[in-house]
This record gives structure tokens, sequence and C-alpha cells, in this order.
């Protein structure tokens, strides 16, 4: 199935639909409607508020699917200083995750893997038989990489995750901002490993 690309609208992130899966809620919630039947998982790549912020109502509208996120990222769902909502002018959505996720646990066909480095609890999900990447705010196309300025941030722990996305198989690169790519996804993640040993 391909990849359903939801555009952010200027700082917001992108959405995703892959499947049965809807990765990240900064999009308003009438641009997800038409795949709201199909939706039976939410899952937060972060917790930062442009990634989280009509959570609440796409979970509502979609019927209530399963909310997940890395726990060390959950608190950031409830927790405005977490999520840094308040530079948005707004408040988290307050809501309580109904999945943990952790390193190597499956969502679908989709691989957890925790990524620190833009927040403690970053992650990517790779789908190992398409070679897809979403890759949150960890590494974008084009080469460019997360900030690790913000609190929880860390520069040592981004590097690592983003050497460990090299790894990988990667053709379609889906990133939190910005245009995805269809094809060649694991050179954009390597430029990116390039730049942050280099200027980052």
């Amino acid at each position: 199935m391909p990849v359903q690309w939801i555009a952010g609208s200027g700082i917001y992130a992108n959405s995703f639909v892959y499947r049965n899966i809807l990765i990240d809620a900064g999009v308003p919630p009438m641009a997800v409607q038409p795949y709201a039947d199909a939706i039976e998982t939410i899952v937060i790549t972060h917790a930062h508020y442009d990634h989280i912020a009509h959570l609440r109502e796409i979970v509502r509208i979609c019927g209530d699917p399963a909310v997940s996120i890395h726990e060390a990222d959950a608190a950031g769902l409830a927790d405005d200083a977490r999520s840094l909502s308040l530079l948005f002018g707004a408040r988290s959505p307050g809501i309580v995750p109904d999945v943990i996720l952790r390193d190597g646990d499956r969502v679908g066909s989709l691989h957890v893997i925790h990524t620190p480095g833009h927040t403690p609890g970053g992650i990517c999900l790779y789908d190992p038989e398409t070679w897809v990447l979403f890759s949150g705010d960890t590494v974008f196309c084009g080469g460019s990489f997360g900030r690790y300025d913000f609190p929880g941030g860390d520069r040592v722990a981004l590097a690592a995750s983003i050497e460990r996305l090299t790894e990988l198989d990667v053709e379609g690169l889906y990133p939190g901002h910005g245009e995805p790519v269809t094809r060649g996804g694991g050179r954009h993640i390597a430029a990116a490993r390039e730049a942050l040993r280099y200027y980052g």
C-alpha cells in the first residue's frame, strides 16, 4: 500500500497514513477525515506540540484508535513543558497513551526504532519489506536533521541515532517536515550523518 502524505502546514508537522496506522497528529482533523474509517492506531514519533496539536480531535473522528508513543516521551502528551506547547500559545492535548512503545516493538509491519537526540523518546518506524522509513524529526530529506537545542535534546545521541539509521535499506523516506522522497532515502540519511558530523 502506498504511503498517504498529509502535508503539514507552516510549522506543523506532516502526518502519514500507512495501512491502518496514522503517524503523527499535528495536521488539522479535516485533513485526516478521508482516512478516518481505516485508522486503528496512531503512532506519535515524539511529543513536541507540532506533532500532537490535534491529537484529541483526531482520536475522536477516527473512532478512538489506540495512541502509541515511546515511554520516554509519553508524559509530553499532557505536560506543556515537555511538549513545548506554550511556545505555540497552546496546551498539550492531555491524553494518556494506550500503548507505550520501546525499541524493537512492532506496530503492524512497522518496526519501532528508538532514535533519541531531538527528544529523549523520539522514534522512527521502518518497514523492512517495503524499505519505507518514517523518520519524525530525527532526519529530513536533503541531508538535514532535527534540532538538539530544545530541552531533552542531545547532539551525541542524535548522531548515534542517525548512524543507526544508515545501516537500514531505505528507499522511501517520510520525515516530520518537508517533502518526502520515494526513492534513494538512504542517501539523504547518509548526507544528514555527514552534515551533523561536520556542521552540527
